[in-house]
């Protein structure tokens, strides 16, 4: 363990502990990895640890953008094989205003590259304690929101049942709804909404469709989803509609 003197304060204490007590196994396997599949570096690398062709980490700027360069699964029957399964929702049908966001797993992505999955103030690296996957994106609909619903449900429903951890990218708020559809079919027991927003996102409909306004008074009409089970943090502000807060109000008397 790593000398601990009387300088550190409580954060870097635990820090400095947590990083003495992390494992590097995974770490070495990515290496190990890399040079196999990569080819070792040029004879000029003085750091046997590169290879040739990025395959893993580093550098932040080269590679294919999986989640935190992840590994792509292509064939999604094997999730099951992995902790945490990362897919994208690239949808922004469900808006009302700004469209755009069927390119937010793209973006999330790309910038998912710049960091890596080590923490040393939490003490984690995700490489020693899950595996992840990324399983690319579920193929939506962009002109038809139920039929893009019902593509992220069998998605989410797909990867949870297999036993994996689904990671949504969206999208706009919309595919909350079928995010948790898809849990929820496959959850023996409740299932619970911690949503931080701005606005409620709880009218019936809007525009005549269920839109990004409206995820959650759909959720939480899923038998297994009661409305005492949504939790919202951060409600405020003058894009919190009216018909949204009656709906919401109605549904809190539901429960």
């Amino acid at each position: 363990m790593a000398h601990i003197h009387d300088n550190y304060g409580p954060e870097a204490r635990y820090a400095v502990e947590r990083e003495a007590e992390l494992p590097t196994t995974k770490w070495d396997e990515e290496v190990a990895r890399g040079l196999e599949l990569g080819l070792p570096g040029a004879d000029s690398i003085v750091d046997r640890r590169i290879p040739t062709f990025s395959r893993g980490e580093l550098p932040h700027f080269a590679g294919i953008n999986t989640f935190l360069k992840a590994p792509y699964l292509e064939d999604v029957r094997r999730c099951g094989e992995y902790d945490v399964a990362v897919l994208g929702a690239p949808f922004d049908g469900g808006t009302t205003y700004r469209s755009g966001t069927r390119f937010g797993p793209q973006g999330i992505r790309k910038i998912s590259a710049l960091y890596g999955p080590y923490s040393f103030e939490l003490g984690v690296d995700l490489r020693e304690s899950i595996t992840i996957a990324d399983l690319g994106d579920v193929f939506t609909i962009p002109a038809n929101i139920e039929k893009t619903f019902d593509q992220i449900s069998k998605a989410v429903g797909h990867v949870y049942a297999s036993g994996a951890f689904p990671v949504v990218l969206g999208g706009d708020h919309s595919i909350g709804y079928p995010t948790v559809r898809g849990v929820a079919e496959h959850l023996d027991g409740n299932l619970g909404i911690i949503h931080f927003d701005r606005h409620v996102d709880t009218q019936e409909t809007d525009l005549d469709e269920r839109m990004h306004t409206t995820p959650w008074f759909h959720a939480t009409d899923i038998p297994n989803v009661p409305p005492k089970n949504l939790v919202q943090i951060g409600i405020g502000g003058w894009q919190a509609p009216r018909p949204g807060s009656r709906s919401g109000a109605s549904a809190a008397r539901r429960s």
